[in-house]
């Protein structure tokens, strides 16, 4: 009985214990630093079938026949040859198609799009092919089928398109849905007995983001403006270093096709309908400051760990031609139309420069020590030599480095100081961390040397341990982790979680920002946490203390502070102050948030994000389970401050934003 007596009062001593009001003091008379506008930011990489697939609106796949597989996303029928002398020098290859020989066969073509082709009852499709008729007249019969359909008739919308020109053309037609599928086709038939040649094979939604003929899909590039971003990292990631030099950024390979053998999809290619001029007019389009990173010679360090293998890197007499495709680059965003990509750009129909300021060198590369290889400075000596000569040519223009792709380790120890030696403007830290690790990093960014480069967070996600999805727990962390972020403006200019987008028949990688598949999407909680902050950034850090000694000390998951992380800021624009604080514990907690030198005040508006199922996330089925929540909380004021009395909910994020 005594020992049950005493396992309650220490029950009941340590619920008393976190149950203790914590306060916090927001010293809302001096402004701090400046918050950067690219401090919360996205960033995309084609993994996930995140462009062809996804963002890019093509429907097609492999619409002009360069898969290794020719035909890989087609179904042959009839006489159909592949050959490759076509119009185009860079996509030789096209099909044609011959008359069958009886009239009661067929030749045509099936594509299967990917994982199905998603369309709209009563929304328009533009097929566009580029076409000849060897004989000068030949015809086709262009659908949208549901092969298993239960109607009398597969197709449910069909288009005839006469090809009349001997000499390659390109041919328009649009076809109007009258169901709602995932898992159609587009079907295409041989009309003539005279020959034709089909190349370039596309269908796009008429719909699409801006009205762009041949963009990229609403949905998904809307849910991208929602996020306010304020900085656009592309194309990648690992995709622009590759399994190997050939596969770099360049060619239609992804390397995502083979790098997981348990997430395998061998028809994992890229168009590069999303390319550089398209990544530059989205950012310009949601309103982010763009950030291209490019290669720097060396391929993937993690697939390739032996550097002095002849032809797995370039070597550094032999980095010409990677440097001058930067230096080109950067003209091409920013040069005028007498220069030679400026006009380049402007025949694309962006006259106006792109106004580009930031550029990465390399993504997760790293130098190697006495203990660890023994190879040297892989990757600093080749930075210094793009360094070089962008600074020569482009002297404004900020150059990002790395420090490789781990947030501490002998790599990033080895690293970090020379970035600093190096003068880079920026280095980008990547961490993928458990739940352990989120909640005993708060004070990542306190201790950081503020005369060194700044910041930029380029990759982070909270993998929950043994369950590396999407969950609400995870992203609770996140918003913790980010409080960091904000109370550390001064030296973190930049942040991207990644990755951002996910296809739920055809991913590699979780947690994901946004999920979808053929017709609908979702945003995960990640996603609200990233649009929580980005739409209450403010513009200055204030001081958020709790008491402690003669200054306080940061609200970050320490010792005695019940598991809450918190943060404030000014906004001048809107003259508010705002709060954020994150309970990470299991309990309900009560605070108190003195506003110092701030009266008159008798209302907080609050944004909370709050949910029961720790292991719980929105889907397609359940698309707004957990969304932010709108509300009120009382504020009391006397002659020298406001305080907000407030119960956190267990796991819970809530914005307060307070008149000044």
């Amino acid at each position: 009985m005594k020992k049950r007596l005493l396992s309650l009062a220490v029950v009941m001593g340590t619920s008393l214990v976190a149950m203790a009001q914590m306060t916090m003091d927001v010293s809302t008379k001096k402004l701090g630093a400046p918050i950067q506008s690219t401090m919360y930011g996205i960033f995309f990489e084609d993994i996930n079938y995140a462009a062809d697939g996804g963002l890019y609106g093509e429907l097609v796949k492999n619409r002009s026949f360069e898969f290794p597989q020719h035909l890989m996303g087609w179904q042959a029928f009839g006489r159909v040859d592949v050959e490759d002398d076509g119009p185009f020098e860079r996509c030789p290859h096209y099909v044609e198609l011959s008359d069958p020989g009886h009239r009661d066969r067929r030749t045509g073509l099936v594509n299967e799009g990917y994982f199905g082709i998603g369309v709209k009852k009563g929304e328009n499709y533009r097929f566009s092919v580029w076409a000849k008729a060897p004989k000068g007249n030949s015809a086709i019969r262009i659908q949208l089928i549901q092969e298993n359909s239960m109607d009398e008739q597969q197709e449910f919308a069909e288009q005839k398109l006469n090809i009349t020109s001997k000499e390659w053309k390109k041919y328009t037609v649009t076809l109007t849905a009258t169901k709602t599928l995932k898992h159609a086709k587009l079907r295409i038939f041989l009309n003539s007995v005279n020959k034709v040649c089909l190349e370039h094979v596309s269908l796009f939604p008429v719909n699409t983001y801006k009205n762009r003929e041949n963009g990229m899909r609403r949905d998904l590039a809307q849910a991208l403006e929602d996020l306010h971003p304020g900085i656009f990292r592309f194309p990648g990631g690992c995709i622009v270093e590759g399994t190997d030099l050939a596969t770099r950024y360049q060619l239609n390979q992804n390397r995502w096709e083979h790098t997981f053998d348990f997430r395998y999809y061998p028809d994992y290619y890229q168009s590069y309908g999303l390319g550089f001029f398209e990544f530059f007019q989205l950012a310009e389009d949601i309103g982010a400051e763009p950030l291209p990173v490019i290669s720097c010679g060396l391929s993937c360090q993690f697939q390739n760990p032996d550097p002095t293998k002849p032809g797995v890197h370039v070597a550094l007499d032999d980095l010409g031609p990677y440097i001058q495709d930067a230096l080109d680059l950067v003209e091409f965003a920013n040069g005028d139309v007498t220069t030679k990509w400026g006009k380049v750009r402007a025949d694309m129909g962006h006259p106006e420069p792109f106004n580009l300021k930031f550029l990465g060198v390399g993504n997760e590369q790293w130098d190697y020590d006495e203990q660890h290889g023994g190879y040297g400075p892989v990757f600093t000596e080749r930075l210094k030599k793009f360094s070089d000569a962008l600074r020569k040519k482009y002297p404004t223009l900020k150059l990002i480095g790395t420090t490789g792709p781990n947030s501490e380790g002998w790599d990033f120890d080895l690293l970090q100081p020379r970035m600093k030696e190096l003068k880079v403007d920026l280095y980008d830290e990547h961490y993928y961390r458990d739940e352990q690790w989120f909640l005993t990093h708060g004070l990542r960014y306190d201790s950081y040397d503020r005369k060194g480069p700044k910041v930029f967070a380029g990759e982070y996600a909270c993998h929950g341990k043994g369950k590396k999805w999407n969950h609400y727990e995870a992203a609770i962390l996140e918003a913790a982790h980010m409080t960091g972020f904000e109370r550390n403006a001064d030296i973190v200019y930049m942040t991207t979680p990644a990755p951002l987008f996910a296809h739920v028949d055809g991913w590699q990688w979780r947690p994901d920002q946004i999920w979808y598949d053929q017709t609908q999407m979702f945003h995960t909680v990640s996603y609200y946490v990233q649009q929580l902050y980005a739409t209450n950034k403010g513009t200055h850090v204030l001081s958020l203390t709790t008491p402690a000694g003669k200054k306080g000390v940061p609200v970050a998951g320490q010792e005695g502070q019940n598991g809450l992380f918190a943060s404030a800021c000014y906004d001048k624009e809107a003259g508010e102050v705002v709060v954020k604080v994150v309970n990470t514990s299991k309990q309900m907690q009560p605070i108190r948030l003195n506003l110092k030198d701030l009266t008159g005040v008798t209302t907080a508006q609050t944004i909370t994000l709050n949910h029961a199922g720790m292991d719980d996330e929105n889907s397609i089925a359940h698309p707004e389970l957990i969304t932010p929540q709108r509300g009120t909380v009382a504020v009391e004021a006397d002659k020298k401050q406001s305080a907000i009395l407030d119960h956190l909910p267990p796991m819970s994020f809530r914005i307060y934003r307070v008149k000044k």
